[in-house]
């Protein structure tokens, strides 16, 4: 099978699986993740092209992870995951190559915005005794995840219910066009 056939088509940009408790191995990275290693400048040409933008991501700060990583994986990361450009394209490329959610201590304001208005599932939590090759089991509702390689519970910060609606739905627009509003009840 072709590394990327298992690339969502377009229809199903939005409608990207998510589920309360997801299940993947942890892609450990640093500090200071910025918007050029997830989607490298260089590929900007393929804006316009979210499937073979995806196809690039995290590239500069791993060269083979698209290639290695399994749909519902999780990138883990440190502090300020996301600085630098206000692109969507960033976490909107995340979501396509199938990454279940980002863990990481921090994030960059305008990433974290972005990557909830695109269904980009993210948790704030002490990543340091993860690492790469982990297996991972998170619940975003209760904010636990749960490191069953390690047998270690790491408290995150749960994501409000009013962010959950909005990444339930596959994002900020889904969930107006479903809605007809962005009214959330709590």
């Amino acid at each position: 099978m072709e590394i990327f056939e298992r690339l969502p088509k377009k229809s199903q940009i939005q409608s990207n699986r998510f589920k309360e408790i997801a299940r993947g191995k942890a892609w450990k990275f640093g500090d200071d993740i910025s918007t050029d290693h997830i989607t490298p400048g260089r590929y900007y040409h393929l804006r316009s092209n979210l499937q073979e933008l995806a196809k690039h991501v995290m590239e500069d700060a791993d060269p083979d992870f698209v290639k290695k990583m399994e749909p519902s994986d999780f990138i883990v990361a440190g502090e300020n995951f996301g600085m630098g450009s206000s692109r969507e394209h960033a976490p909107l490329t995340i979501k396509i190559a199938g990454v279940s959610a980002v863990i990481a201590k921090s994030f960059a304001r305008i990433f974290y915005r972005n990557s909830i208005n695109v269904g980009l599932p993210l948790l704030i939590a002490d990543t340091d005794s993860i690492e790469s090759g982990d297996e991972l089991e998170v619940n975003f509702k209760e904010g636990i995840v749960n490191n069953l390689t390690k047998g270690e519970i790491i408290k995150a910060k749960p994501l409000p219910n009013f962010m959950l609606k909005i990444i339930e739905a596959g994002g900020l627009v889904a969930y107006i066009k479903e809605k007809g509003d962005l009214l959330i009840s709590e």
